[in-house]
């Protein structure tokens, strides 16, 4: 972890748009960009052009930093993550989540798309994140030495995930008649799917949903002590007994299903948070 770079990239963003003072940061999962329709974008960055960024190589990440307004609200929203199977070490994927909070930062709001292990899920349903198993990761963002002015050497992982901002986010979806299933999100290193003996020791373990990304981002994030809110869109099942070929096409669809209520209960959680 090198503070020297966080740093410059902090103060490249900041001597852009000096007068903007985010609070919150958006992360932006595959298939899921709809979000962005609904911020006031004062200026939108490639990540090649931010120093010290990485690049995005997945086809359905755009690749952009928006800094603009919900509401009354400054955000910064990330079009696209990255991911450790892209050759990514979990310290570059989690840069920028370094950099929102040495923006000012301190409310977190992170999307994906994630396979279904609960059997009592659909797909295109709306999973709220309520823990997190980070035990199958190959590389923890917290390796090596420890920089106290980034945060705690052992962070506690009590409540990973914001329980107020859980408990807003079932307000605003009871109030638009938008069902939201809770769980448990685990992350597999990818890039290849799960085996079907896979998928079984994962809901075993207690995982509602699998994903490729997310944890090690909650895990900086609550290092540097920022509330934390995740959802997953359920995009394909991982039920063994009843396990299909994955369509990469039928991923995308549906994200787009679920998209628009996905989008309603984050801008609203982002207006009243």
């Amino acid at each position: 972890m090198n503070i020297n770079q966080i740093n410059e990239t902090t103060s490249f963003l900041q001597d852009i748009l000096p007068e903007f003072k985010p609070t919150v940061g958006i992360v932006l999962g595959t298939g899921l960009g709809a979000l962005t329709h609904e911020i006031e974008i004062l200026k939108s960055i490639p990540y090649e052009d931010i120093p010290h960024f990485p690049v995005s190589t997945v086809e359905t990440h755009k690749g952009r930093l928006i800094f603009g307004k919900i509401g009354d609200k400054q955000v910064v929203c990330m079009h696209g993550r990255f991911h450790f199977y892209e050759g990514y070490s979990m310290q570059e994927v989690t840069f920028p989540i370094r950099i929102m909070k040495k923006m000012g930062i301190d409310t977190l709001i992170i999307s994906n798309a994630s396979g279904g292990l609960n059997p009592y899920f659909q797909i295109s349903d709306l999973m709220v994140i309520e823990d997190q198993i980070s035990l199958f990761m190959p590389q923890n963002p917290l390796t090596g030495k420890n920089l106290d002015e980034l945060g705690v050497r052992f962070p506690d992982m009590l409540d990973p995930f914001d329980t107020e901002l859980i408990s807003l986010a079932e307000s605003i979806a009871k109030e638009a008649g938008i069902n939201l299933q809770k769980g448990t999100y685990v992350m597999a290193p990818g890039p290849q799917l799960e085996t079907k003996a896979e998928y079984r020791m994962l809901r075993n373990f207690g995982a509602d949903a699998v994903g490729m990304s997310t944890v090690p981002e909650v895990i900086v994030g609550r290092q540097m002590d920022m509330r934390v809110f995740g959802m997953s869109v359920i995009t394909d099942l991982c039920i063994p007994e009843t396990l299909e070929k994955t369509e990469f096409a039928k991923i995308i669809a549906a994200a787009a299903k679920a998209e628009p209520l996905m989008t309603h209960i984050i801008k609203e959680l982002v207006k009243r948070a």
